[in-house]
Formats: structure tokens, C-alpha cells, sequence
């Protein structure tokens, strides 16, 4: 695989770190800022609205420009929002460096993968985009608890300040190592518009949204269960989900070699999987031992899907896919805030801390009856937006045939 691959993912390492490591420093922003802990985690939740509103608005307005060039530019703004957030003078000022790097965020996630995919034949497109998504695995295994460990030890400011250093790593990385490569959209962001036409790519964006709920609604209440159901200590719940995390991180590598053979089979298997895990939970939780064996599985079914998501977008949108691939980020993002807030509703309504997967589960099984249909319009082969991407092709045909 090319070097170039690896940069990516490394960058990735640093943007999945950036996202997640506010959960472990929210005490110490609470109290740095006199703010609430619910306040405080606006932070996250700004963050998220920052990718689903900001990042397809600027990858629009970038569809002309060098996709390379388009990576370093945001790269610049994502070291400079890093910079703000560890100067942040006041709350006010932290949230908008966290919108900010936000936007750069998702931006650099949907036109890197569309780098990345085209770095490689296209028979390795899932497995280039599991490699540059193994950076965000890692970020949750390693990136997010050193994270926390740096603000614990010596400010939550330096965290912001290690990650703008990691941002610039990043920065010359792609600049020296990440090859030149063409316009985002040869045709402008009309084109890019227009494969939002194909239905195909609605159903490849709800299957993303809801299989991050699905996910995310159980595991934001995963250390409660651990703790209050199983029975295990505070002390056992890191190296728990460090577990999960590195399930997550072998979910995505079996998940780039899968879907390069059967792209929606290693999909539907995958969601599969996931709303299996999450039903076990309610049979398993009560025993450690196996608990520990679902948690693993849970977190490879997890991300098993992630690289299908992804190339299934840019598969469907071949021609125009930088704008598409991106608006599935966001989708991402949605799920991500979605799952909390049903899990939470679960909860709050005294179904006890096992609702949330029971609900996940559900989430799980929408998202394969709607990658199914998929399938099925697959099969017909009646996509009515199947022609996105050959635009020009065709435009170039008609003006051959009237010479």
C-alpha cells in the first residue's frame, strides 16, 4: 500500500482525538471555564453540528480546487483552531475554535477518502479507506486516553496544544507525501449535486446514520452497564474499552479486505453481527466473562462496516463523489448524536441501563432492511440516478456522433 496511505491515517489519528477527547476532559473544563458539565459538553455536541452543517458547505466550495491543495488548506485550519482552543480566553471563545476544527474535521474525512480510494486499483478501494480509517480506531484506543492523561498532568490546554504539534506532523506529511491529484469535480459542484438524484446513495446515507445510532446508543452507556449491571470496578472499565477498541480496530482492517471482495455482503454481515452483539448484551451482561468475549465482538461488528459505508457512497456517485462522500461524514455525525439521545430516552423512561441496546438493536436491523433494499435496487438495476458520473462521457459521445 502506499505511503502516502498511512499519512492519512495518521492525520485521521489526530482528528479522531481531537473529537473524542473532550468526554475525558470535561471536569477539568467545567472547572477552568465555571461552567456546568451539561455546558460543558456543548463542546461535544457543537462539535458534532459543526461536521453535519459546515463540512459538505466548505467540501461544496472546494470543488474545483486540487484535492491536495484542499487537504493542506484544512489541515492549516485545523492547527489554527487547535491553537484558539488552547489560548481560549473564555467558553465562548473554546466553542468557536471547536466549530472551527469541526469543519476542517469532516472535510478532510470526505475528500481524504476519496484521496485515499484513488491512491489504489480500484479492487482495493475498502481496504485504502480501512487503512485511513484505522487512524480514528487508534484514536480511541490510544489518542483519546493519552489525551486525557496529558490534561489530567498538566492542563487541558496542553492537550490542544500536543494535538496543534500532531496537526502539523500531519501538515508537512501530506504536503511531502500525499501526491498530486486532479480537480475534486471537473464539473463544479452542480455535478457534484447531482448524484444526490440516485437513490442508491439516500439509502447508502440512512444505512450510515443508522448504524452509528445503533452503535452509539449503546455504547455511550457502555461504562454504567459495565459498572452497575456486570459488576465490574471503575478501575476495569479503561482497559475494557481499550479492548472494545482494539475490537474496532480489527473490525475495520477484516472490513477493507472483506468489502473488496463482496462490498454490500461484508455490509449486511456486519450490521448483522452488530445487532446480534447488542441484543446479547441483555443475556450476557450479568456474566463477566462472557460479557468481555461480546464487548470484543461488539466492537469488531462495530467498525466491520465502516469501509463498505464508505466506498458504497463513492461507488454510487463515480464521477462526482468528493461532496457525497463527505455529506456521508456528516451522516455519520447524525447517527453519533442520534444514538445518544434514544439511549438516554430508553433510560430516563426506567427501562434500565440494558435499554439502550435493546434499542441499538433495533437501530441495527433498520439500517440492514435499508442496506437490503439496497441490494435490492442492485438486483433491478432500476436506480434512476445510475447515470451520475457518466455526464460527461455522454456529453462526449453526443459531440463525437455530430462530427
Amino acid at each position: 500500500m502506499p505511503i502516502a496511505l498511512f499519512v492519512l491515517g495518521l492525520t485521521v489519528f489526530s482528528l479522531g482525538t481531537t473529537e473524542f477527547m473532550i468526554a475525558g476532559l470535561l471536569p477539568e473544563l467545567s472547572d477552568a471555564f465555571g461552567v456546568s458539565l451539561p455546558q460543558a459538553g456543548l463542546l461535544i455536541s457543537l462539535f458534532a453540528l459543526g461536521v453535519v452543517l459546515g463540512a459538505p458547505l466548505i467540501t461544496a466550495a472546494t470543488t474545483k480546487v486540487p484535492r491536495k491543495t484542499a487537504l493542506v488548506a484544512l489541515l492549516v485550519v485545523f492547527v489554527a483552531g487547535e491553537v484558539l482552543a488552547a489560548l481560549a480566553p473564555s467558553f465562548g471563545v473554546l466553542m468557536a475554535a471547536r466549530v472551527v476544527t469541526a469543519v476542517a474535521h469532516g472535510s478532510f474525512f470526505g475528500i481524504g477518502a476519496v484521496v485515499a480510494a484513488n491512491l489504489v486499483e480500484p479492487g482495493r478501494r475498502a481496504r485504502a479507506i480501512s487503512i485511513m480509517f484505522g487512524g480514528l480506531t487508534i484514536a480511541t484506543i490510544a489518542g483519546v486516553p493519552l489525551g486525557t492523561f496529558i490534561g489530567q498532568h498538566f492542563g487541558w490546554r496542553a492537550t490542544f496544544l500536543a494535538v496543534a504539534v500532531l496537526g502539523v506532523i500531519d501538515l508537512v506529511g501530506v504536503v511531502a507525501l500525499v501526491p498530486h491529484q486532479p480537480r475534486a469535480g471537473h464539473l463544479g459542484v452542480r455535478h457534484e449535486l447531482a448524484a444526490f438524484r440516485s437513490p442508491k446513495v439516500w439509502l447508502a446515507l440512512g444505512t450510515t446514520m443508522l448504524s452509528q445510532a445503533a452503535l452509539y446508543t449503546a455504547y455511550t452507556y457502555i461504562s454504567p452497564l459495565l459498572t452497575d449491571v456486570t459488576g465490574f470496578s471503575a478501575g476495569a472499565v479503561p482497559p475494557l474499552l481499550a479492548l472494545f477498541g482494539i475490537g474496532t480496530f480489527l473490525g475495520s482492517v477484516l472490513g477493507g479486505r472483506f468489502a473488496d471482495r463482496s462490498l454490500m455482503g461484508t455490509l449486511c454481515v456486519g450490521l448483522l453481527v452488530l445487532a446480534v452483539m447488542l441484543g446479547a448484551f441483555s443475556l450476557t451482561a450479568h456474566t463477566k466473562p462472557v460479557m468481555v468475549v461480546t464487548l470484543f465482538l461488539f466492537g469488531i461488528g462495530s467498525f466491520l462496516i465502516n469501509p463498505a459505508l464508505q466506498t458504497r457512497v463513492m461507488n454510487e456517485t463515480e464521477g462526482a463523489p468528493t461532496l457525497a462522500s463527505t455529506s456521508n461524514i456528516s451522516a455519520f455525525n447524525v447517527g453519533n448524536a442520534l444514538g445518544p439521545w434514544l439511549g438516554g430516552l430508553g433510560i430516563s423512561a426506567g427501562a434500565g441501563l440494558l435499554s439502550p441496546s435493546w434499542i441499538g438493536a433495533g437501530l441495527a436491523v433498520a439500517s440492514l432492511l435499508v442496506a437490503l433494499a439496497a441490494v435490492g435496487l442492485d438486483r433491478r438495476g432500476t436506480d434512476s440516478g445510475k447515470e451520475v458520473g457518466n455526464d460527461a462521457g455522454r456529453a462526449r459521445e453526443l459531440v463525437e456522433g455530430s462530427r
